[in-house]
């Protein structure tokens, strides 16, 4: 998100060294850059103005402390002023959402056709269940769409909530009255209504969210909104808001967007939270907003927080302990070990994942990997790991010429490939016996070359 603008700074802090002090003339630049970005980022003029005249008050007159350089110190006043455009200036209680109701709490979706709403509503239920511990009940009120109430249902069923049943027939008033009292009987804790969306803004929509609304008083009313609409965004967020008394808002494929825009406009448009981002195709893919972070990872200064959260969520701390344990007892890393290794980063997300919450500098010193090729690459390992006998995987000595054949001819590679995985795997053992006697940055050093398509 936003890559434009984490090089731009990244260049201009490198220009702008050896001055204690902030002022007009040594941030015009850098400040010019940063208007170009955003504006190349489809953030919209009006927001642009307002950002850049604020890190100008905060910027000029600022003591150069430490170790810092003035590109440094500066980019530190554009980290925290747009951490405050995307919502930090409304507190950390404000990116959640409100559950201070008789249950069932009632969530209502708006947002235009396309923009992903019925995706983000299994998100959501999946969130709000594996997160927050409730019982979710969805229901379409989308009966204009074709399949819309069958989609729902599907995403619904895969991530194990509930879905109360409605029929193209049915008016959407007295669908979501119907699914209330049902929630109500059988003691759902949430409620998330999925309502219609058009490919423009017109009136005969807005009232018949107004009018769904007015019926059910949901506590929360969340926007959705495709963050590649870029300036059309603008316009959406203005009719909805107008219409609507919206709570907070829901970003929706920030993944495949590098200019992202929309996240500054909206939020400077409705002046609601932003609440949630859909990070990945993947129903798992929603992320809680983090203005602070989020600011983190468009200057390139990475999302570590997230990073170990995606680790607490991937990684088996009882096969971690128990692997601990194997080596620094004297066991052996083996194939079985190297597999599971691979699982848990699979589990985390992938490589590309992984790569994108790090801060620019360990990016750039990843080189030039082509990510898409690495995981094709680990994905290979694992075939190759699955065509071994299980006598093979815990004595990997044993493997030679023959058996190499017979496990390339298993999964489907040539033998150069089961030669260069055992490689790897060589390494990888050669790093764990490291890690025993306690030679942990020997091993970090080592990770690079380990890594396949990061060399």
């Amino acid at each position: 998100m936003l890559d434009n603008l984490t090089q731009r700074l990244a260049k201009v802090v490198k220009t702008m060294r050896g001055e204690a002090r902030l002022t007009e003339t040594n941030t015009a630049e850098m400040l010019r850059e940063v208007r170009l970005a955003l504006l190349e980022a489809d953030v919209a003029l009006p927001a642009v103005r307002e950002f850049i005249a604020k890190v100008k008050e905060k910027a000029v007159g600022e003591e150069v402390i430490g170790s810092l350089t003035p590109g440094q110190a500066l980019v530190g006043v554009v980290q925290r002023e747009l951490a405050s455009l995307m919502g930090a200036d409304l507190g950390p209680e404000a990116s959640q959402l409100n559950f201070a109701t008789q249950p069932p709490a009632i969530i209502l979706m708006a947002g235009l056709q396309g923009a992903g709403k019925t995706t983000t509503v299994g998100k959501l239920a999946k969130y709000l269940r594996e997160n927050k511990k409730k019982k979710v009940l969805t229901v379409s009120a989308d009966v204009y769409r074709p399949a819309a109430i069958g989609q729902l249902q599907t995403v619904t069923e895969q991530v194990g909530a509930d879905f109360f049943p409605s029929q193209p027939t049915d008016k959407p008033v007295d669908i979501a009255l119907a699914a209330l009292d049902y929630a109500k009987r059988h003691f759902h804790d949430v409620l998330i209504i999925d309502t219609a969306g058009r490919l423009g803004i017109d009136e005969a929509m807005m009232q018949e969210i107004r009018a769904v609304h007015a019926a059910v008083k949901p506590i929360e009313t969340l926007f959705v909104v495709d963050a590649m609409l870029g300036q059309d965004a603008i316009n959406t967020a203005k009719a909805f808001s107008d219409a609507l008394p919206l709570t907070g808002i829901v970003l929706t494929k920030l993944d495949g967007d590098s200019r992202g825009g929309a996240a500054l406009s909206v939020r400077h448009i409705t002046g609601k939270p932003i609440k949630f981002a859909g990070v990945a195709e993947k129903l798992d893919g929603l992320e809680a907003f983090d203005p602070s972070r989020m600011a983190n990872r468009i200057l390139g200064m990475g999302d570590i927080l997230a990073l170990v959260e995606e680790a607490k969520k991937g990684v088996d701390v009882a096969a971690a302990q128990d692997l601990a344990h194997k080596i620094k007892g004297g066991g052996k890393f083996d194939l079985n070990d190297f597999k599971a290794q691979l699982g848990q980063m699979k589990k985390m997300g992938g490589l590309s994942s992984l790569l994108d919450k790090l801060p620019a500098q360990m990016q750039q010193a990843a080189g030039n990997a082509n990510m898409d090729q690495a995981e094709k690459q680990v994905r290979r390992m694992e075939g190759i790991i699955n065509s071994m006998t299980m006598q093979e995987r815990s004595k990997p000595e044993l493997i030679k010429a023959s058996r190499k054949r017979r496990i390339a001819t298993g999964a489907g590679v040539q033998v150069q490939e089961v030669n260069r995985m055992l490689a790897q795997f060589e390494q990888m053992q050669s790093m764990m016996k490291k890690l025993k006697g306690g030679g942990m940055m020997k091993m970090m050093r080592g990770m690079k070359n380990m890594m396949p398509g990061m060399r």
